[in-house]
């Protein structure tokens, strides 16, 4: 009998995954849509949000954005060379990736300064316990969980879902249009990076979560991976609902018009 999963067709369609991956898939899709189809990035994408809004969002999102490249280091740390073709996989995904993470606190750095966001403001991270909750989570079950569930609830569900969102917003050039001329571009990298290419990370994601954890995969286990995904999505939905809540303490009020930052 082989325990070994290999993928024989195209990475983006679930069916290319064994039974136990398209029905996890399946169960954690209503947490995934009430991420990626929150209300707040509706009003993001128009443009919409209030400067306290937008600033408490990006103040919010830099532990995640900043720390992703160390969840990722903790989650290689658990791999060794040659013990099992999940863990060959992940090593040499993660160490390609991690490269590629360390780029983007600069990029999300660009984003805050166009609402006068400094470096300093967003080291502080003086802002609620609904917006670090996620952020503790992540380092949370890189640290403790094994492999296949932390990269489930890190690179497979936020990645996945920052991908969807990202798009969203993307998918209007009216926020883009908001922001102050001169710092446009450099305020917009971090989403249109995502936006583009984070299509393929969540697949790949899964692809290697499906080969450490092979074609069959028992009931508990399942549960474990479920409840690793969805506590992700749950932690990205209070970030969001608290955010939300901030822009109707202000009456829902359009944004306030932006100036150029420094």
């Amino acid at each position: 009998m082989n325990d070994t999963f290999v993928r024989s067709g195209p990475l983006k369609e679930l069916s290319s995954y064994p039974v136990w991956a398209q029905r996890l898939v399946q169960d954690c899709e209503s947490s995934r849509l009430a991420v990626v189809g929150h209300p707040l990035y509706a009003r993001m994408r128009d443009g919409q949000l209030s400067r306290q809004t937008m600033r408490a969002f990006l103040i919010g999102g830099w532990q995640v954005v900043e720390q992703f490249p160390l969840y990722m280091s903790q989650n290689l740390l658990k791999t060794r060379f040659g013990r099992s073709p999940g863990e060959d996989m992940a090593r040499r995904w993660l160490m390609r990736n991690i490269r590629v993470e360390l780029n983007h606190a600069d990029y999300w750095l660009h984003w805050a300064e166009s609402y006068g966001v400094t470096l300093a403001e967003l080291k502080a991270q003086l802002v609620p316990a609904e917006l670090h909750a996620l952020g503790h989570w992540c380092w949370h079950t890189c640290a403790t969980d094994a492999l296949a569930l932390s990269m489930a609830a890190t690179n497979y569900a936020i990645e996945g879902a920052t991908g969807d969102w990202s798009a969203i917003v993307c998918s209007s050039d009216a926020y883009e249009r908001s922001l102050p001329a001169g710092s446009r571009k450099e305020a917009m990298r971090w989403l249109k990076l995502h936006a583009r290419y984070d299509d393929d990370h969540p697949w790949e994601a899964l692809e290697i979560i499906c080969t450490l954890s092979g074609p069959r995969m028992t009931a508990p286990r399942c549960l474990e991976l479920r409840e690793a995904i969805c506590k992700s999505y749950g932690y990205m939905r209070l970030f969001l609902d608290y955010c939300m809540a901030l822009e109707q303490a202000q009456g829902g009020s359009r944004r306030e018009p932006m100036q150029a930052a420094g």
